[in-house]
């Protein structure tokens, strides 16, 4: 899972980028709210982690940018902010969750891992029940098949976490390309090897083809 991280304040941004990558997230972090404007443009997350009060585009403003372009990609504040004023901004902008400094790791983890399950799962279940026996943990980016650990590399995992968010719908291989592999110089016989592995590791139809329309992963019949 890949998460944007804005935070000015460098011994936080280092802190919460290190621990949340010792979760296994993916982050990339900014100091500038102009810097994440940009960053936006060219590159899809599955999170936004925004400080409110930053050099150039507030949290607020980006949010605002965001969901009047229609993108309601998650997002979590982190704010020292504390009177209800300012959190009901965020929450009538279109944030999802507010987290207030100072806060634990813990706490962190809690909150990111609930607004990735209840944004892409539409669950509180640990785990999403796959067909054939197999279920997915969105947030640990850990396969199974009944009880037992399905063995993936780094990038079966991203390519996992992109088709369990677009649960039931087929992303093409330029959507691949961009968004798993960020348009690095790999062809698409490289990606439809990637997905045979996966498949190789489970069974032919659990991640579905279709020429013209791409891959996808199905949910639970």
């Amino acid at each position: 899972m890949k998460i944007l991280l804005l935070e000015d304040d460098i011994s936080y941004k280092e802190t919460i980028q290190e621990y949340l990558e010792s979760l296994n997230y993916s982050v990339e972090s900014f100091e500038n709210g102009d810097e994440v404007v940009d960053a936006l443009h060219f590159k899809k997350y599955h999170l936004l982690l925004l400080d409110i009060r930053v050099p150039g585009k507030s949290g607020y403003e980006i949010v605002k940018m965001l969901r009047e372009h229609k993108d309601d990609t998650p997002v979590i504040f982190i704010t020292s902010l504390t009177d209800i004023d300012n959190l009901s901004i965020g929450y009538e902008l279109g944030c999802n969750d507010y987290i207030r400094k100072p806060f634990a790791a813990q706490e962190l983890k809690y909150r990111v891992e609930q607004v990735l399950k209840l944004f892409y799962l539409h669950s509180n279940d640990e785990y999403l029940a796959l067909n054939n026996a197999y279920s997915y943990n969105l947030t640990k980016g850990k396969l199974l098949y009944k009880e037992d650990v399905v063995a993936i590399t780094p990038k079966e995992k991203n390519v996992l976490d992109y088709l369990i968010t677009h649960l039931d719908q087929y992303v093409s291989t330029k959507q691949l390309w961009e968004d798993v592999w960020e348009e690095k110089m790999v062809t698409e016989a490289d990606i439809r090897m990637c997905i045979k592995k996966i498949r190789d590791k489970t069974y032919a139809e659990f991640i579905v083809s279709k020429k013209g329309f791409g891959y996808k992963i199905d949910k639970k019949r």
